[in-house]
């Protein structure tokens, strides 16, 4: 075996090499400063819009913390009547902005819809793009608040304009579309 033979294969090697010290530089980043600027910039966006959000932290895995902005959790507006004095109400939960550090140090952002538990199956999060720590700019997130604000307008405001949609009372008591049944017309 030559150099010849060896040097495409020392050229992946040192790209995997890179690949691992950007890795620490990206959790270092995370944790000496990005984590910190996320937070106070999402909680100011809340704040100086008067969306009135939480921002939380969530450090249970060292290395893969999220920040959430939470729009929290809300009575639905429905309920199951249980008996002739108790009523079980359906809660709703808002929807949530996430910036996830990811096991590679990246920072993925993703939107989580609102749902309401018991109604149908919670949407997937939406996975809006991944980041070096570097590439996070102010306007990027303002850009997400923008995007997270109408995707969670366009499901508070569902109606039949969009034909691929499916929320609730289809999935959860298996209705038949009339066009199914043309007799029922």
């Amino acid at each position: 075996m030559n150099n010849n033979d060896l040097s495409n294969l020392k050229r992946r090697v040192e790209q995997y090499k890179e690949i691992l010290s950007n890795t620490r530089a990206y959790r270092t980043t995370w944790k000496e400063s990005l984590r910190d600027e996320i937070v106070g910039l999402l909680k100011k966006m809340s704040e100086e819009t008067g969306l009135g959000a939480e921002v939380e932290v969530k450090s249970d895995l060292e290395n893969l913390e999220a920040i959430v902005l939470s729009l929290g959790d809300s009575k639905s507006g429905m309920y199951q009547q249980v008996s002739d004095d108790i009523k079980r109400h359906m809660i709703k939960n808002n929807g949530a902005l996430i910036y996830q550090q990811l096991f590679n140090g990246k920072i993925m952002v993703l939107i989580n819809y609102p749902f309401i538990e018991g109604y149908g199956q919670p949407a997937p999060p939406k996975t809006v793009a991944i980041y070096r720590p570097e590439e996070l700019k102010t306007p990027f997130f303002v850009r997400h608040m923008e995007e997270f604000i109408g995707e969670i307008t366009n499901w508070e405001d569902y109606d039949d304009d969009e034909p691929n949609k499916r929320l609730g009372f289809e999935l959860n008591f298996n209705t038949a579309r009339l066009e199914d049944h043309p007799e029922a017309s």
